[in-house]
């Protein structure tokens, strides 16, 4: 687990402070958003012609809660890729791309209130227009 990950679950009453909702809010949106994530991953998997052999390749750092996580607390910071991927020990670039992948997906399921205050940049209204 990692240290983000467990210090939410150790103090959910902060994650309000990191996220902008509440810790049963972030529990549904992470459950909704990983559902989400295995439906399309089901249906790539229908179209997607095998060379290399299933389960190949290489393992994510980060487990899905935690890369939900830093694409949430990216949206409510607003801050840098570079400090949230040192956050969650991964490097700019992994923080970059698993906010770009996650972000569309948690456009579907975000309150509306939290995307309001992220639409305000380039990079995510791009991203939402693609939802």
């Amino acid at each position: 687990m990692g240290l983000v990950l467990g210090y939410i679950e150790k103090h959910p009453q902060e994650v309000q402070r990191l996220v902008g909702l509440n810790y049963e809010q972030v529990e549904e949106i992470i459950k909704q958003a990983i559902a989400l994530h295995t439906r399309a991953r089901s249906e790539l998997e229908l179209r997607k012609r095998r060379i290399i052999k299933k389960g190949g390749g290489r393992k994510s750092k980060l487990s899905l809660e935690e890369q939900i996580l830093l694409t949430l607390i990216y949206s409510q910071q607003l801050t840098t890729f570079k400090l949230v991927g040192n956050q969650f020990g991964v490097s700019e670039t992994t923080a970059n791309d698993t906010f770009k992948y996650w972000f569309p997906l948690l456009g579907k399921i975000l309150p509306l209130t939290l995307l309001e205050q992220v639409k305000k940049t380039p990079t995510t209204r791009r991203l939402l227009k693609n939802c």
